[in-house]
């Protein structure tokens, strides 16, 4: 089995409707895009930004980039193990080469992928080709199909844009978390006109802009559909949480019975009652949230 059509996918996701004071007090509709219920292990954003790359690959064996706790490279990992390919994941830090694998890592490496660290200096440079060339061969991986650092290129970013074509006309503002701004530029491209995309970046630096008009120019030939981003909800950069996001999304979870993933989901809801409360979206509204993952089980 190398198609990932055979995997069965669940498309389109559902889009559920809660009901949230925090909303409702404003006169805003809360909807809930479940991406994560597209497949057990390939959720998400991350089946969208990787079935294409899988189809591209033709069977060849994976390589692809992350840091220690990359929701990226367990869904790689996992997509190699269900279809039977070999896969590799050159990972950020190779000071972790000499310490015990974290959950993350341990799943990666359950699931068959061989794990390649390297120093943070050459993973920085890994878009140059010569440091790429250098950084495959000395992974073993000079014949595999490359899937970029969170899976965002032009067959991603077309993919991600079905995301946006299952929400047409069904939500005014549809808001998703970016890592890397690949499902941002497929999802505002897929919209209607009309409807606008909001991004919530994870990480800190403010660079994303450029980054997700870079993916549609690829992509589309240039800048496409209605989006922008928020940058304040970042909570300190990619993997950091803290006790008051943790209790925000704890409450959450226990108001609408939602498993919520704290890295980026959490973030995202949280900007999004942040919004609200500020009255940055009209009274009537319709808010689509877009649930890219669930809580990562450590086994």
């Amino acid at each position: 089995m190398t198609s990932p059509g055979q995997l069965a996918p669940r498309l389109p996701s559902p889009l559920e409707e809660i009901r949230d004071d925090r909303f409702d007090r404003r006169g805003l509709r809360l909807l809930l895009k479940r991406d994560d219920l597209i497949h057990p292990e390939l959720i998400g954003n991350k089946w969208r930004k990787l079935a294409p790359n899988l189809a591209a690959a033709g069977g060849r064996p994976l390589v692809t980039f992350g840091g220690a706790w990359s929701n990226h490279l367990r869904a790689t990992a996992a997509a190699g193990r269900l279809l039977g390919l070999p896969t590799t994941g050159v990972v950020r830090g190779h000071e972790l080469a000499d310490r015990p694998l974290n959950p993350s890592l341990s799943r990666c490496a359950a699931d068959g992928m061989r794990l390649h660290f390297v120093d943070r200096s050459a993973y920085r440079r890994k878009d140059e080709p010569e440091t790429l060339a250098a950084l495959l061969r000395a992974a073993g991986a000079e014949e595999a199909y490359v899937v970029p650092e969170g899976g965002s290129n032009t067959a991603a970013v077309r993919g991600c844009r079905d995301l946006g074509a299952e929400l047409r006309g069904r939500a005014d503002v549809v808001a998703v978390a970016c890592g890397t701004g690949g499902t941002l530029a497929g999802l505002a491209a897929g919209l209607d006109a009309g409807q606008r995309a909001l991004g919530v970046p994870v990480l800190r630096g403010g660079f994303l802009e450029g980054e997700v008009t870079a993916l549609q120019e690829r992509a589309f030939g240039s800048r496409t559909g209605a989006w922008s981003l928020d940058d304040r909800f970042h909570f300190g950069g990619y993997a950091r949480t803290g006790p008051e996001l943790d209790s925000f999304a704890e409450d959450f979870e226990q108001r609408h019975r939602l498993p919520v993933e704290r890295l980026y989901v959490a973030k995202l809801l949280w900007g999004l009652v942040a919004l609200a409360e500020e009255g940055a979206f009209p009274r009537g509204t319709a808010v689509a949230a877009v649930v890219t993952g669930r809580p990562f089980p450590a086994a």
